[in-house]
C-alpha cells in the first residue's frame, strides 16, 4: 500500500504480475496490467471529457499526486495542450479558488507563525531538494495578493522545470512564505486555508524572509532559489540583496527580460534591423519591465552603444503615465528609466511623440494596446514589434487576433497568454508566447548541472541567444518569434548549456568544465518512464 500511496513511485495498474507478487500488491489492483501509453490514453480521453480547464486543472493535479511519472509523461507528449492547463493562463483561476479545489498539500508552507523555527520546519521534507520555487503571494501573475492561494504558482513552474527541462521531480520543493494577506475578501473567505492576518512589513518581514533563506541554504546546501510573485517593493529587494551572496534569481524579472529580448532578437531578423537602433515603449515599470529594460540595455551594449544611448532608447509608461525626470514619487527601479521630457499623461500619445519601433505591455491591464494604439504603431513602423506579455489572458494587452488585423497582417507579435492562429488576408499567422518557460527551467537545469555558486546577468543572456537561435526559419515566416513548444526539452538543453559554459568561463561552477557539456546536461534530464 505504501508504494501505492507514494507518486514518486506509484505505477498503478502498470506493476507487473511479477512486481505485483514481489511488492505485496496482489488483490490491491485490478488483474489487467496496462503500459504507461495505455495509461496516458486513458488520462487524455478523460481529461478531454471535462467541460472546464479548471476542472482539467484539478484532475492533473490529482494525477501528479498520486502517479508522478505518468502525469510528466502526459505533459511531456502533450506540452502544446496541457501546459495552459497546468500553467498560464489556468494556473491563476486556480489559485484564485484554492481553497475550494485543495486536495492535497504539496510542497511546504511556512508561516510568519514559524519564525524561530523555520530550519526544522525545512528538515520535515523528506528529499534533497536542489531547487526551490517560493512566493509570498503579493502579486500572482496579474491578479494581485492571494496569499497562501499562491501556492499554485511554485507548484506549476517546478512542474515545468520537470517536463521541459528533466529537472527530477524529488530534487523540486514548492514553498509558500505565508506572511498573511491584506486581500479582504480572502480574510472573509471561510475557505480560504493561509493566515487570516494582515501582511507583515518592515522588519519583521525583512528578518523573517532572511530567516527563511538562511535556514534553506543550511538545510539544501548549494540549493537553487527562484524567487516567483513578490511585490515590486520586495522583489527587486530581495534580488538585490542576495544575488552576490546565494544561488538565486527571479523569474518575473530576470527570466521574463531574457524571454523578451529573445523575442526581439528574432523580430530584428524579419525586419533586418539592429537592436542598438530600436526605441522600445514600456507599458509598464514595474519588475518586468525594467528588467527586460535593463537587459535589452547590456544587448545594446554589446552592439556597441554607449549606456547613456541604450538607455535613452528605453521608456517607461506607468499608471500616472511618461516616467519623466523630476517626476514626483519615482521608486528606484524606474529612476533610471526617467529621461528629460515634458509629462505625458496617456500611452497613446506617448507612442505619437517617441514613435517607438516597439512596444512592450507588461503591465497586465487588458485590453491597453486598443486598435488606435495598434493602428498608430502601424502607421510609424514597416513591421512594428507588439509584444503583449500580461497574463492571464484576462489581462492581456490585445489578442492576436486585433494585433494582426489592426497593423495589417505586419505586427511582429508576441504574447503572454496562449492564441490560435489568426487567418488573415489569405496568409495564416502562429503566434507563440513569450512565456518564461522557454527560460527558467533551461537557467535551472544549467545551474543544478554545473553546481554554480551564482545566478548571473550575464547567463540570461546567453539563454536569450540561445533561444533566439532555435527560431528558425519557417517559424518566421509564419509569424512565429519562438520555437514551437514541443521542441522545449531541446531547447532548454541548450539553454542549459550555454548557462553552464559560463558558469565555468567566470569560477561559479563546482569543479573544472567536462569536455562535454552538453554530454553532462542531458545526463541528468530525468526522462518520466517505469
Amino acid at each position: 500500500m505504501t508504494l501505492l500511496r507514494d507518486p514518486l513511485l506509484n505505477k498503478g495498474t502498470a506493476f507487473t504480475e511479477q512486481e505485483r507478487a514481489a511488492l505485496g500488491l496482489r488483490g490491491l489492483l485490478p488483474p489487467c496490467v496496462l503500459t504507461m501509453q495505455d495509461q496516458a490514453e486513458r488520462v487524455l480521453i478523460n481529461l478531454r471529457n471535462l467541460p472546464s480547464d479548471l476542472e482539467k486543472y484539478v484532475a492533473l493535479n490529482a494525477l501528479h499526486d498520486r502517479n508522478e511519472a505518468l502525469f510528466f509523461r502526459v505533459v511531456c507528449d502533450n506540452i502544446d495542450e496541457i501546459q495552459p492547463l497546468i500553467y498560464t493562463p489556468t494556473v491563476g483561476l486556480a489559485c484564485q479558488k484554492y481553497g475550494l479545489i485543495f486536495q492535497r498539500p504539496r510542497g511546504m508552507f511556512i508561516s510568519s507563525r514559524d519564525r524561530g523555527q523555520i530550519a526544522e520546519l525545512l528538515k520535515n521534507w523528506p528529499y534533497p531538494a536542489k531547487l526551490i520555487v517560493v512566493t509570498d503571494g503579493e502579486r500572482i501573475l496579474g491578479l494581485g495578493d492571494l496569499g497562501a492561494n499562491g501556492m499554485g504558482i511554485p507548484v506549476g513552474k517546478l512542474s515545468l522545470y520537470s517536463a521541459c527541462a528533466g529537472v527530477h521531480p524529488e530534487q523540486c520543493l514548492p514553498i509558500v512564505l505565508d506572511v498573511g494577506t491584506n486581500n479582504e475578501e480572502l480574510l472573509r473567505d471561510p475557505y480560504y486555508l493561509g493566515l487570516r492576518e494582515r501582511r507583515l512589513a518592515g522588519e519583521a518581514y525583512d528578518s523573517f524572509v532572511d530567516e527563511f533563506m538562511q535556514a534553506a541554504r543550511k538545510t539544501f546546501p548549494g540549493v537553487l532559489i527562484q524567487f516567483e510573485d513578490f511585490a515590486n517593493h520586495s522583489a527587486f529587494k530581495l534580488l538585490h540583496k542576495y544575488r552576490d551572496e546565494a544561488c538565486v534569481f527571479n523569474d518575473d524579472i530576470q527570466g521574463t527580460a531574457a524571454v523578451a529580448l529573445a523575442g526581439l532578437f528574432s523580430a530584428l531578423r524579419v525586419n533586418g534591423s539592429k537592436l542598438r537602433d530600436q526605441r522600445i515603449l514600456f507599458l509598464g515599470a514595474g519588475e518586468a519591465a525594467t528588467g527586460i529594460a535593463d537587459l535589452v540595455v547590456s544587448a545594446m551594449m554589446a552592439e556597441g552603444a554607449s549606456e547613456a544611448e541604450a538607455l535613452g532608447r528605453n521608456w517607461l509608461v506607468d499608471s500616472r503615465g511618461l516616467v519623466v525626470k523630476g517626476r514626483a514619487g519615482l521608486s528606484g527601479h524606474k529612476l533610471r528609466y526617467a529621461h528629460d521630457h515634458g509629462q505625458i499623461a496617456d500611452f497613446l500619445a506617448a507612442i505619437e511623440t517617441l514613435k517607438p519601433t516597439a512596444i512592450i505591455g507588461v503591465a497586465a491591464v487588458g485590453g491597453a494596446f486598443t486598435p488606435d494604439v495598434l493602428k498608430a504603431m502601424a502607421k510609424l513602423n514597416a513591421h512594428p514589434i507588439v509584444f503583449a506579455l500580461s497574463n492571464p489572458t484576462s489581462k492581456a494587452e490585445c489578442s492576436a487576433e486585433d494585433a494582426y488585423r489592426y497593423t495589417e497582417g505586419r505586427a511582429l507579435f508576441a504574447c503572454g497568454s496562449p492564441y490560435d492562429p489568426v487567418t488573415l488576408g489569405g496568409r495564416t499567422f502562429v503566434p507563440r508566447q513569450g512565456n518564461n518557460s522557454y527560460i527558467f527551467p533551461g537557467v535551472g537545469l544549467g545551474v543544478i548541472a554545473s553546481r554554480s555558486r551564482l545566478v548571473t546577468d550575464e547567463m540570461f543572456m546567453a539563454a536569450a541567444h540561445s533561444l533566439a537561435d532555435c527560431v528558425g526559419k519557417d517559424d518566421l515566416d509564419q509569424g512565429s518569434l519562438y520555437p514551437a513548444l514541443p521542441r522545449i526539452r531541446e531547447v532548454s538543453a541548450r539553454i542549459a548549456a550555454a548557462v553552464a559554459q559560463v558558469a565555468y568561463q567566470r569560477g561559479l561552477a563546482e569543479g573544472p568544465a567536462p569536455n562535454d557539456v552538453m554530454g553532462l546536461i542531458r545526463s541528468q534530464m530525468y526522462e518520466p518512464h517505469y
